[in-house]
């Protein structure tokens, strides 16, 4: 894997070495704790060369080794994995593994074994008998509204997993659902979609980072962007922290422009 950006300089680390977890990961590691325990929420998306985020309904056929290297260095630095009900349902999620190759660090940052998967669902339409819910090395926590089914959160909570309201309504309020998770010590926050989910927390204003896959790869049809939601009055502008490419595969890491801002000052 070779780094296009930043440019190597003379004494930087080879780009061969970004073929490890270890190099991947320093490469990806989160910025150091913002005042207060706010959270720092990344997302992670791939995307054809036409903008679609799957293919056939699912993201695998867009994805590469590379991809899933990168995609499992991502999992591993974070303290909770955030993903709507719908992805769920298609990509077939099961539990976050504890990984020994990151055992140390995670233990280092005061990390459980293995990072949280919290799902946002409004319906609580979810089959709770599945290894995510039931199964899980940490419990599973599952986000929505005040006017969930009492029905479904009993039955969620029976199987294991928590219920965290974070919205007044049916759905939840994404600002809110960031708190509730830094208020669990999960500060360290990847979403992996879906595409109206990341909607959501762009136009909410808390998206902080996107490390996005751009696969040589073109589908047509009809599919969704990586973000399918509520738009943004005023295009939000995100500056380019990273990228790397191995077999036509680019691998960009974005941060909000007003963060690499106050990193530079």
């Amino acid at each position: 894997m070779h780094r296009l950006f930043p440019v190597p300089r003379a004494g930087d680390v080879p780009d061969e070495t970004f073929d490890t977890l270890d190099a991947l990961a320093d490469a990806y590691a989160y910025p150091a704790p913002r005042p207060e325990g706010e959270p720092w929420l990344r997302a992670n998306m791939v995307a054809s060369l036409d903008g679609a985020a799957r293919h056939e309904g699912r993201s695998e056929q867009l994805s590469s080794a590379a991809d899933m290297r990168i995609f499992g260095v991502l999992r591993a630095l974070s303290d909770a994995v955030v993903v709507g009900a719908e992805t769920v349902r298609q990509e077939g999620y099961r539990p976050a593994k504890a990984r020994p190759a990151f055992a140390e660090r995670r233990a280092a940052l005061g990390q459980s074994p293995a990072p949280v998967i919290a799902v946002v669902s409004a319906s609580l339409d979810l089959d709770f008998s599945l290894p995510l819910f039931a199964g899980p090395v940490v419990p599973t926590l599952v986000l929505t509204g005040a006017q969930a089914d009492p029905a479904r959160v009993r039955e969620a909570e029976a199987a294991g997993a928590e219920v965290v309201v974070a919205g007044k309504g049916s759905g939840i309020d994404p600002a809110q659902a960031l708190r509730e998770l830094a208020d669990r010590g999960l500060t360290r926050l990847l979403a992996e979609g879906g595409p109206r989910l990341l909607a959501q927390f762009a136009a909410a204003d808390v998206l902080d980072e996107l490390c996005l896959s751009i696969a040589p790869l073109v589908t047509a049809g009809d599919a969704p962007r990586i973000m399918n939601g509520p738009g943004i009055a005023v295009p939000e502008r995100f500056r380019l922290a990273g990228l790397l490419e191995e077999d036509g595969f680019l691998f960009g890491r974005y941060v909000r422009e007003r963060h690499a801002r106050e990193r530079d000052s």
